[in-house]
């Protein structure tokens, strides 16, 4: 037999039904911590519930093949990988991306030993004798110990020669640090251990004062390129360590 019961009628219950299922209790194992950044992500330019899947890892558990060589195509000698960290210990030559990245959001893990200097550049062309000549670098180093690290200008997290960071966010030498930097049309972010550390716009009036009054000056193309390669720069003494490198193209 059937009942017909009005939505007047059913509403009382439904109603009671839903204050019973919020009064009880949670289950003992219920897990309510939030997402952690590895698997939801809210970039710095509003999004916000992104999954791992949209992300591409740039290294492997024992292999690189993301990376070659500065107009190279293979790895350069003194490069390594070894349980998914990517390693140099000494002056080595750079490394680029074989794809190439518009808008995109890059994540990764870097340690350097004492005294180290490296760097992360972006949208890098190969038209110069010398990456940073073309791409905008974001500076790693261990501030402490470097010279470089006397500048803000030149310390970790900055926009090398162009934008300052600011003190006391980088890890000493010897621990790791989490950089991400987000590229969408002509604005840039760089964020070092969670902290938003630089923002600029590419051919802003700002950006482009600061470009003439620095050595890049003398690179017409320095910070142009529409898309270009992600670049890691070897070419420094000391040890650069990285892991948990992966990039994702923003739309």
């Amino acid at each position: 037999m059937t009942i017909i019961v009005s939505a007047r009628a059913a509403l009382p219950l439904v109603t009671a039904a839903l204050v019973a299922a919020c009064a009880a209790p949670r289950h003992p194992g219920t897990d309510t911590t939030p997402a952690s950044p590895a698997t939801t992500t809210a970039t710095a330019a509003g999004e916000t519930a992104m999954s791992d899947a949209a992300w591409r890892s740039l290294i492997e558990q024992s292999s690189a093949p993301a990376w070659r060589g500065y107009k190279s195509d293979s790895l350069p000698k003194g490069w390594s990988v070894k349980d998914g960290v990517l390693s140099k210990s000494a002056s080595v030559e750079d490394l680029v991306s074989r794809d190439q990245f518009g808008d995109f959001e890059l994540s990764l893990d870097w340690m350097l030993s004492r005294g180290g200097n490296a760097g992360i550049f972006y949208r890098a062309t190969e038209e110069y004798d010398k990456v940073y000549w073309s791409g905008p670098e974001y500076q790693l180093l261990d501030d402490a110990n470097h010279p470089d690290g006397k500048s803000r200008l030149t310390s970790a997290g900055a926009a090398y020669g162009i934008y300052p960071s600011p003190a006391g966010i980088v890890k000493p030498a010897g621990q790791w640090n989490t950089t991400r930097i987000v590229v969408r049309g002509n604005h840039v972010e760089h964020w070092l251990n969670g902290q938003k550390v630089v923002e600029y716009d590419l051919a802003s009036p700002d950006w482009e004062a600061k470009v003439k009054a620095s050595k890049f000056s003398a690179y017409p193309d320095y910070g142009r390129a529409k898309q270009g390669h992600i670049a890691i720069q070897g070419d420094h003494d000391g040890t650069l360590s990285i892991r948990n490198a992966k990039i994702r193209e923003l739309q």
